[in-house]
């Protein structure tokens, strides 16, 4: 198993709206442009298209997102965690993530697809022109 550590800074958006793009089905879906549901409670599933799913274990708003996470090609009952960290930084949010548990044969595709799917068009979507996230 493996960590994923990567950081991310979204010029032009607050925690807030970082959290409720994430945590907003609706917001969520138009970023992953895939139908997503989430729960805004602790113990509430999440689900993105017919690919990832998991469960909200720790939520503090406009902060924090903590939840197991699954890609639906990883091994029956295999979850990693994922650590969404929000702080304001240079004139947007910093966002600190982590996955910890991830399967050494999906490591390189799920961090790329970080940066793919979430960073870049959470990007796009505020307006900033930062660096690849690392």
């Amino acid at each position: 198993m493996k960590t994923i550590r990567q950081t991310a800074t979204i010029r032009g958006a607050t925690p807030h709206d970082i959290y409720e793009t994430i945590m907003d089905p609706k917001k969520h879906t138009k970023l992953s442009r895939q139908p997503t549901t989430v729960s805004r409670r602790v113990g509430g599933a999440f689900k993105v298209g017919h690919d990832l799913e998991g469960k909200n274990l720790k939520l503090t708003k406009d902060r924090r997102i903590v939840q197991t996470w699954r890609a639906n090609n990883w091994p029956k009952g295999t979850y990693s965690k994922a650590t969404f960290a929000f702080a304001r930084a240079g004139g947007g949010t910093r966002v600190t993530f982590t996955q910890t548990g991830v399967p050494d044969q999906f490591y390189g595709e799920i961090s790329q697809g970080w940066r793919d799917y979430y960073w870049k068009p959470l990007r796009k979507q505020f307006g900033s022109r930062g660096p690849e996230g690392r």
